[in-house]
């Protein structure tokens, strides 16, 4: 029995060693990917040199003042992304990003106005917004006579500094 056991627990030997080393060195390549993710590494910059189009950065100041300067809620902002309001408010409180497809889409209403994002939100046609965004009839010129005498500057005033500095 013992002659037919021996090579059996020294097969099981040599197969639990090489088992431990196949498992250090699968850490070890994990350690090795971890790190180069983290620092962003050539692999990651290798494949963004690939794809022509441009990363769109994201800022989540710049978020906050894009809703303010076309005055709309979160929740409005929201619904014209396709998201929820609380996706809106964790993106400018920095708890989270917009997706790729969310950037493209906050990139387009970066080149829009208020008027067309009111548009898109109310569901007006967009053709009537550009007729009132139009350029309105020219103002006429006045004339001589109603013409507005101009301000002249008023001689300032010296102050001691000045009149020693003169003296």
């Amino acid at each position: 029995m013992r002659k037919h056991l021996e090579p059996l627990r020294k097969a099981s030997a040599a197969y639990r060693k090489e088992i431990a080393a196949l498992k250090r060195k699968l850490q070890e390549s994990e350690r090795r990917s971890v790190a180069l993710a983290k620092r962003g590494g050539k692999v990651a910059k290798d494949e963004t040199a690939e794809t022509p189009e441009k990363q769109t950065r994201f800022v989540p100041k710049g978020l906050k003042s894009l809703r303010v300067r076309l005055g709309l809620s979160a929740a409005e902002l929201a619904s014209l992304l396709g998201v929820t309001g609380q996706s809106v408010y964790n993106w400018e409180q920095k708890k989270s990003t917009p997706r790729a497809a969310q950037l493209a889409q906050l990139a387009e209403l970066r080149k829009l106005g208020k008027k067309a994002v009111r548009a898109r939100l109310g569901g007006e046609a967009v053709e009537e917004v550009e007729e009132a965004a139009a350029p309105k009839r020219p103002r006429k010129p006045r004339k001589a006579a109603e013409a507005k005498p101009s301000r002249t500057r008023r001689p300032r005033k010296s102050s001691a500094a000045d009149t020693a500095v003169e003296a």
